[in-house]
């Protein structure tokens, strides 16, 4: 279960609940329905905002109890959601799980949603599986890890949470399916509305489908109708959506069929049509019996079957979990799966029993008193109210100013092996499944050209090997740089991306120029000789950003270098004339929308004027830079990363969240780029801003560096840190921290020098 900030119990006033509603036709949506009425109901000064599960957006006309729809397979539907959650001042989020009804693996994208809120979450389980496939495990236990509270309608769903997954039995309750509320009546007093004078009614509803065993119910017919010549069954439900879409109403002529070879056709009436709570309740009513000859044993809950014990009905079931508890001592009578003799033996020993009947009747009735919708509304209010106020616990940094961190090779020496520098971990550990990249092989071998002080012979072997893999990737005949390469070295494409090309670029011309040793210097200005001239097919601006810094790093060391000045001339002016095409007064941007990395844009062009001594590229660099730092300012003043969220939306303000450590790296670099440019000390100011995220200067006051080792952890999400250090995240805090270091001793000889502290 998520660790959570200890809450007392305490009312609350405002509910979000998850779910499919009517009118799309589920037994989900008609019980999250009934929910949602039920609390309303019981609580009238409850606030509930539902939001609805929709697999086919714009289908159904939604009431206005529902807030909004999230399309089942759009992911980006699901964080807009946890915003809209976030932002509406809920105090609980109630979520009615079933794993059709959410997109992506097992329904993993609910997931992403629980993760982008920090409010408590209770979550209604409406399948509990004994034997999951991998996936559906690996989404249930996020989803146990998660929730502050778990809803099972059934006994047995406790036990199976506990023997399969492990589950605290502490944060289990079981709340039994809802029922509606009608007084006992004889069925004969009923049946005339229906044409049903003079008959003994079985009666079955729900959405027809293969699995409800309808089938064996046909089957018994023949001996039920022998032993009470007036039995009549009635199946009342329109064919499940799912199958009408993949074989049209092919089911429900196999059942007419069936009952025509049988000769019972004349018995067996399949009434098509989804018929609101009223109508449903009037059938049952007219109905002698119930049947529930389900298939699937592991069904943990009916509503059927629920209504059928609320409207005190008889039940003959199959043995599946929810049966088996709601029907125990001698409420209901139980038959085996598919034995179309034992449900005619039961059927046709209660038809000629009226007292057997009637006894059987009035207890089902006496135990559906105790599964009103208005006893499930207060057991989930009570649940509600225990977790109410708590929160995702957060590690909350120390008060007060911090020296910046000394840069710290431990945790990329840990990340890295004799081939390169791996790129993912969970959680601290190296995950080799995923391989290496040339991303970050370009930038460790940066860092190595930056970082001090370590050991001559240390920062040697580290800069061979990242150089090594950074040769290794270029393939003379595309005349590219691959990216990806899995564990045992073979490569997973011919080419990389243009980023990960404009990327090597850029850490070749800082290799040129910066590398300690010559040896280092000469293999890196020979490969950029080599490799350069890619850098002018590149389209990407963000590949063309990278490139320039290559080439700005290139001419420090080789001024008047032919190719990179070229670079520098032809992706400056077109990266001004990108900036002039899409500003709006309220957008001095390059693009219509924010990315990743945007910081590199208005630092390419600020080295690039600085290199050419084009005042404009300065200038424009200068005015964008502002403008993005401006975005990523919030309102308390701290940095905040453009969310990875953003990313891709047309002229829209950034989102807060994922934040990702390379931003704030990229932020700290381009206004030390700005700073060596103008001179003013604002831009240390903001480079100081935004090295302070790392250390718990951010929105959630939550340090990002692991200041014993190196490390850092992979994002900002709503609820915490992403906990995973990637390699893409420690080089970006040890260059930050190479970054700030450089700045510090820039100004330590000012007569009024900054303080490069963080707060």
């Amino acid at each position: 279960m998520s660790t959570l900030e200890g809450a007392k119990a305490q009312q609350i006033n405002h509910l979000a609940l998850i779910g499919n509603y009517l009118p799309r036709q589920c037994g989900i949506a008609t019980f999250t329905t009934h929910c949602h009425q039920a609390m309303a109901a019981r609580y009238p000064d409850l606030r509930v905002d539902v939001y609805a599960m929709d697999d086919h957006p714009g289908r159904y006309d939604y009431p206005e109890a529902v807030t909004a729809t999230i399309p089942q397979h759009d992911l980006s539907a699901y964080l807009s959601t946890a915003r809209a959650i976030e932002a509406s001042g809920a105090e609980v989020l109630w979520v009615q799980h079933e794993y059709g009804i959410f997109g992506g693996s097992a329904g993993d994208h609910l997931l992403a949603l629980l993760d982008r809120v920090s409010l408590p979450v209770i979550v209604t389980l409406h399948t509990i599986l004994e034997r999951p496939s991998a996936e559906e495990r690996r989404v249930m236990e996020a989803l146990l890890r998660r929730a502050s509270k778990v809803i099972v309608m059934a006994e047995k769903g406790r036990e199976i949470l506990m023997r399969v997954h492990a589950a605290d039995p502490r944060s289990i309750v079981t709340i039994p399916h809802g029922v509606p509320d009608r007084p006992f009546l004889d069925p004969d007093s009923v049946k005339a509305r229906f044409g049903w004078q003079g008959r003994r009614v079985i009666f079955t509803f729900g959405l027809l489908a293969p699995n409800k065993g309808i089938e064996t119910m046909i089957a018994a017919m023949p001996a039920i109708v022998a032993a009470e010549p007036r039995a009549h069954y009635v199946v009342l439900g329109a064919t499940h959506p799912n199958l009408v879409a993949h074989e049209g109403e092919a089911y429900r002529e196999r059942l007419i069929a069936q009952a025509a070879e049988l000769g019972v056709a004349d018995r067996v009436e399949l009434i098509d049509g989804f018929v609101d709570e009223p109508a449903l309740l009037d059938y049952l009513q007219a109905s002698d019996i119930y049947a529930t000859p389900y298939h699937n044993p592991a069904q943990i809950t009916s509503g059927t079957l629920s209504f059928a014990v609320g409207m005190g009905k008889p039940v003959v079931s199959t043995p599946y979990v929810h049966a088996t508890e709601i029907l125990a001592d001698e409420h209901g009578v139980l038959v085996d799966f598919g034995d179309k003799d034992g449900f005619a033996s039961a059927i046709g020993g209660l038809l000629a029993d009226d007292g057997a009947r009637m006894a059987l009747a009035t207890r089902a009735y006496a135990r559906g008193r105790t599964m009103l919708w208005p006893c499930l509304a207060e057991g989930v209010m009570k649940a509600a109210e225990g977790v109410a106020g708590a929160r995702l616990h957060r590690i909350a940094t120390n008060a007060g100013e911090f020296a910046p961190l000394a840069p710290d090779l431990a945790a990329v020496e840990r990340m890295s092996d004799a081939t390169g520098m791996l790129q993912h971990s969970i959680y601290s550990i190296p995950d080799r499944r995923h391989g290496y990249c040339i991303d970050d092989n370009a930038r460790a071998l940066i860092l190595m050209c930056r970082i001090d002080p370590i050991d001559d012979v240390v920062r040697d072997k580290w800069t061979s090997i990242y150089a090594s893999f950074v040769q290794y990737a270029w393939n003379p005949d595309r005349r590219r740089f691959r990216n990806f390469m899995r564990f045992d070295r073979s490569w997973c494409e011919d080419e990389g991306s243009e980023d990960s090309n404009g990327r090597t670029l850029w850490a070749l011309g800082v290799a040129a120029t910066e590398a300690r040793e010559q040896k280092h210097r000469d293999w890196a200005a020979a490969m950029f000789d080599q490799t350069g001239s890619l850098a002018l097919e590149l389209g990407s601006p963000r590949a063309q950003a990278f490139a320039m810094l290559g080439a700005a790093a290139m001419r420090e060391g080789h001024p008047n270098h032919p190719i990179a000045t070229r670079i520098l001339e032809t992706f400056g002016e077109q990266l001004v004339a990108l900036c002039e095409a899409n500003r709006r007064p309220d957008w001095q941007w390059f693009e219509i929308v924010l990315a990743y990395d945007n910081a590199r844009l208005p630092e390419a062009l600020i080295r690039a004027g600085h290199a050419l001594g084009r005042q404009d590229f300065i200038a424009c660099g200068i005015e964008t830079l502002e403008w993005i730092v401006s975005r990523q300012t919030s309102p308390e003043g701290r940095f905040r990363a453009v969310g990875t969220e953003s990313f891709g939306r047309e002229y829209a303000e950034p989102l807060p969240f994922d934040q990702q450590p390379l931003e704030a790296q990229a932020t700290v670099e381009a206004c030390v780029a700005a700073y060596e440019a103008t001179g003013e000390q604002r831009w240390v100011e903001e480079a100081t801003r935004a090295y302070r995220w790392y250390l718990g200067g951010n929105d959630l006051g939550l340090p990002l560096a692991t200041a014993q080792d190196g490390g850092c952890f992979d994002g900002l999400q709503p609820t915490g840190l992403n906990r995973n250090q990637g390699a893409e995240s420690i080089l970006a805090l040890q260059l930050a921290n190479c970054a700030i270091s450089t700045l510090s001793k820039a100004t330590a000889n000012l007569a009024d020098p900054p303080r490069i502290v963080v707060a």
